[in-house]
C-alpha cells in the first residue's frame, strides 16, 4: 500500500455552541469521510444537519466507556484505507475528551493523524478571563471526590502559571470553595459558562466572591473555570553580614563603595540607605 492508499485519523474541531464557529474543512470531513467516530451519536445528526451536510460513511459512537473497545476496530479501518474523522459534543478531540486512545493506536501502528482545527473551550475561556495567556497549564477536570479533589488543588498553589479547569456544575459551588481555601480567597479567577451559547456568561471576580455566587444561583451547563497563577514570592532578605559582605567584594573588584552599595540593594530589592547604614555601621 503506498502513502496515498494509506488511511488516516482527522481530527475535528467541532462547535462549542455556536454552529457558525463550523470551518469550510469540518463540513468537508463530515461528507467525505469514510468512518465518523462521534462522541455522541444524536448530537452528531443535530451537527450535521444544522450544517446541511450529508454523511456518506459509516457513523460508529466512540465515547469514554467503549473507546478501549473500539479502537482496534477503527485501526483495522485505517488498515483497510480508511479516512476516519473523530468529532467530540465539541471543542477538539483528545483534550479531555475521546480520541487519544485512537492517536496513540494510529501512530504506534504507522498511520498518519491530522486535524481540521477549531474551537476550544480552553482556548476561549483563558482569551475571555481577562488573566494572563501568555502561559497557561490545563489541567482538564478534577477529581470528584473533595478530599481528592484538594490534594490536587494543594499540588498546584504555588503554580505560578494562570490554570484552566473544567469543571462539572453539580460539582462547581465545591470545586470553586475548596480552590478559595486552598489558593486564597482573593486570587483572581473567572467562570466562563455555556461558551458561545446563547446563554453565555462570563463571571469575573476572586475565589471567594465565585463561590458564594456559585453556591447562590447553581450555574448549569457546561463549565470552564480560570484561575491566576500564584503571585511571585518575595524575596528573601539576605542576613546583615552577607549584604557586608557583598558589597566589600564589589568594592574589592574595583568598584567604589557608593556604586557597590546602589548595586547590592537593587540586586536584592533593599532601600539603599538601609545597606549604607549596615555598611557604615549606623
Amino acid at each position: 500500500m503506498d502513502s496515498s492508499e494509506k488511511g488516516r485519523v482527522v481530527l475535528l474541531g467541532a462547535p462549542l455552541g455556536n454552529v457558525g464557529d463550523a470551518s469550510a474543512r469540518l463540513r468537508e470531513v463530515l461528507s467525505t469521510a469514510d468512518v465518523i467516530a462521534a462522541e455522541d451519536t444524536r448530537r452528531l445528526a443535530r451537527l450535521t444537519r444544522d450544517l446541511g451536510v450529508t454523511v456518506t460513511g459509516r457513523i460508529v459512537s466512540y465515547f469514554e466507556g467503549n473507546d478501549e473497545r473500539r479502537t482496534p476496530e477503527l485501526v483495522d479501518a485505517l488498515a483497510g484505507g480508511a479516512v476516519v474523522a473523530v468529532v467530540t459534543d465539541g471543542g477538539m478531540p483528545s483534550v479531555s475528551d475521546p480520541g487519544f486512545r485512537l492517536v496513540r493506536a494510529a501512530l504506534d501502528a504507522g498511520y498518519p493523524v491530522t486535524a481540521a482545527p477549531g474551537p476550544s473551550a480552553v482556548t476561549t475561556a483563558l482569551a475571555l478571563s481577562g488573566l494572563p495567556s501568555d502561559r497557561f497549564v490545563f489541567e482538564g477536570f478534577l477529581p470528584r471526590t473533595g478530599s481528592h479533589r484538594r490534594s490536587r488543588l494543594r499540588e498546584l498553589a504555588a503554580e505560578p502559571r494562570t490554570l484552566v479547569f473544567f469543571e462539572a456544575p453539580h460539582r462547581i459551588t465545591g470545586m470553586l470553595a475548596d480552590a478559595a481555601a486552598t489558593f486564597g480567597d482573593e486570587r483572581p479567577a473567572a467562570v466562563c459558562r455555556e461558551l458561545t451559547k446563547t446563554y453565555e456568561e462570563i463571571r469575573r471576580d476572586t475565589l471567594a466572591e465565585l463561590a458564594a455566587w456559585a453556591g447562590r444561583e447553581e450555574p448549569r451547563g457546561e463549565i470552564t473555570v480560570v484561575v491566576g497563577g500564584a503571585p511571585p514570592r518575595p524575596a528573601e532578605r539576605p542576613a546583615d553580614e552577607d549584604l557586608r559582605a557583598a558589597v566589600a567584594e564589589r568594592e574589592a573588584a574595583g568598584s567604589s563603595r557608593r556604586d557597590a552599595i546602589q548595586a547590592v540593594a537593587d540586586e536584592h530589592g533593599i532601600r539603599k540607605r538601609e545597606v549604607y547604614a549596615l555598611v557604615h555601621g549606623q
